[in-house]
């Protein structure tokens, strides 16, 4: 079974949110595992906290917080260097 790389999106539905969803699935490639989960549950708002997600939209990358999310925004050049659609071996 091929290795996947976990992207995890927190989400509250809004505009940006829903902009950050689609610059992800634009970019992914095979090697992406995108769940997009929603912050109105209690169990994901936990979860959130664990990464020290203080904003949506938000991006986990094999467990860590992407840089681009901690500053405001998802950025492209970010998302690659965290691997988003670098295909793995």
């Amino acid at each position: 079974m091929p290795i996947k790389r976990k992207i995890e999106i927190f989400s509250a539905g809004c505009p940006a949110c829903e902009e950050a969803i689609k610059l992800v699935n634009s970019i992914a490639c095979t090697s992406c595992e995108i769940e997009v989960l929603g912050m109105h549950k209690e169990d994901v708002a936990a979860k959130a906290k664990q990464y020290e997600v203080r904003g949506v939209p938000a991006i986990v990358i094999d467990g860590t917080l992407a840089d681009c999310c901690a500053g405001g925004g998802a950025e492209v050049a970010s998302l690659r260097a965290a691997g988003v659609g670098v295909a793995l071996p």
